[in-house]
């Protein structure tokens, strides 16, 4: 399929609240694929459409831990425990992360790319960036919500 530009935190596209997604049709396969393709061009962790100029409720997540990638479309946490604060990035913000504060524990129900239903437990970091892509579906960038943002340093090129 596609690698997709990644829209910035400027990019006003990224404040509004995506639609549901009613049939899993081809054109929702494609979408499915190009997030992948995206994703996996750049070094994130997730990616959710709205962040590839798609107004739909999908979002993907690899932790790049052998396990299969989360795909959750429709998604909807129904429980969080806990919380802890951690420094947080995001592909459609680079250079820059934030300290944020969420659950240590969450409970996600949503359908998987076949039309199923799923629940899905999640701790740490892979809770955070359930999260975090649910909240670029719902217009919310993980900057409206830090207590602190910080630019990262670039690394200096040696000179030969």
């Amino acid at each position: 399929m596609a690698v997709r530009e990644i829209l910035t935190a400027d990019d006003q596209l990224l404040k509004r609240k995506s639609r549901r997604i009613l049939d899993i049709d081809n054109d929702v396969l494609e979408l499915i694929q190009d997030l992948k393709d995206t994703l996996y061009a750049g070094d994130g962790v997730g990616l959710a459409a709205p962040q590839i100029g798609v107004l739909k409720r999908v979002f993907i997540i690899d932790l790049r831990n052998g396990e299969e990638p989360l795909i959750l479309l429709n998604p909807k946490i129904i429980r969080k425990i806990g919380q802890y604060a951690d420094r947080e990035g995001c592909l459609s913000y680079p250079g820059y992360e934030g300290d944020v504060v969420r659950p240590k524990k969450v409970v996600v129900t949503g359908m998987n790319e076949k039309g199923n239903i799923i629940q899905y437990e999640a701790l740490g970091l892979m809770a955070r960036a359930i999260c975090h892509e649910t909240d670029h579906l719902d217009g919310i960038l993980y900057m409206d919500i830090a207590k602190k943002i910080y630019k990262l340093q670039q690394e200096p090129v040696k000179e030969i």
